[in-house]
């Protein structure tokens, strides 16, 4: 098979209360809110899912809120860091715009020869600007009150914290096409040359540190990207043939999924570009309505009634 992974899809965590988590990636992100909907197997519950203007693969961030969840705990086995793409010398802008909003940051720092400023949402997940060595020219949402010059453009890297890297960096490698870039102490960087953003693993190795447990403020499932279900299927194949336990194909209305555990615990996700945000409701009014997987739509009353009011 020749075929590579197309970098990040999506990435999928935990978040408590729906407003709070909206008004977060919305107002101080500037993200803009592509898609409003429900979870596929707990329907009385959201899922959020933003992005740039038209939800491009390897900009979406997607989010469970579970109202009142207990906060989870960051740790081996699971993604433990986000980063988003800035523009070079932005990241003054971030570190104001978070003082002003009393958003929880850390120091601005330099790793692999990036600058790169943390900071954590209100759930405490983890996540980072970075301007990174390389070009971006992916074309950020500036409708959500952040200028264009300093706005997030779209995944950079995803970060898997691991008691050994070994296993996960051959699925990384042999099956995804992915190669190990740079290293820095017990962080590895494994970037795939089929795309040329969102396309960095960084696979941290920490054998001493505790398992993560999920919970509000972590990451659920790192999904990567294939253009169609072909490709989708080929990645299946040589999966099943290495004795992976993989599910069938599954329709979720966006765009199809396989799920699998990998070696090191992190749940990934194998996410197809194809139907796209649209194919339910007009580019210009992503985001505005609810809706339903066609299972639901039957219990559209109920289920809105069940959901939390959202202002938006």
């Amino acid at each position: 098979m020749t075929n590579k992974i197309q970098g990040i899809h999506h990435i999928t965590a935990i978040a408590g209360s729906a407003q709070r988590n909206h008004d977060f990636y919305t107002k101080v992100l500037g993200l803009r809110m592509v898609k409003r909907t429900v979870n596929f197997d707990d329907p009385g519950t959201y899922h959020f899912y933003y992005g740039n203007e038209t939800g491009t693969p390897g900009t979406i961030l997607t989010f469970f809120p579970w109202e009142g969840i207990v906060g989870g705990r960051t740790g081996t086995g699971m993604a433990t860091e986000i980063g988003y793409s800035v523009p070079k010398d932005s990241l003054e802008f971030w570190v104001n715009r978070f003082k002003e909003t009393n958003v929880k940051q850390g120091e601005i720092a330099e790793r692999l020869g990036e600058v790169y400023l943390p900071f954590q949402d209100p759930d405490g997940l983890k996540l980072e600007l970075i301007a990174g060595k390389y070009g971006d020219d992916r074309q950020p949402w500036v409708d959500g009150g952040v200028p264009g010059e300093a706005a997030t453009k779209g995944f950079h890297s995803v970060t898997l914290t691991l008691r050994s890297i070994g296993p996960t960096a051959t699925i990384l490698t042999d099956v995804f096409g992915y190669e190990l870039k740079e290293q820095e102490g017990k962080r590895y960087r494994f970037v795939t040359s089929s795309v040329p953003t969102a396309n960095i693993v960084d696979l941290v190795e920490a054998p001493d540190e505790a398992r993560g447990h999920q919970g509000g403020g972590t990451n659920h499932h790192v999904a990567f990207r294939v253009p169609n279900e072909d490709v989708q299927m080929e990645f299946r194949e040589k999966l099943l043939k290495m004795g992976t336990n993989i599910t069938p194909k599954i329709n979720r209305d966006y765009f199809y999924s396989l799920y699998f555990r990998e070696p090191g615990g992190v749940l990934f996700e194998i996410a197809t570009d194809n139907p796209g945000f649209t194919v339910d409701e007009p580019l210009n009014e992503l985001g505005k309505n609810l809706k339903l997987p066609v299972q639901y739509e039957s219990r559209r009353g109920d289920i809105e009634k069940g959901l939390p009011k959202l202002k938006i």
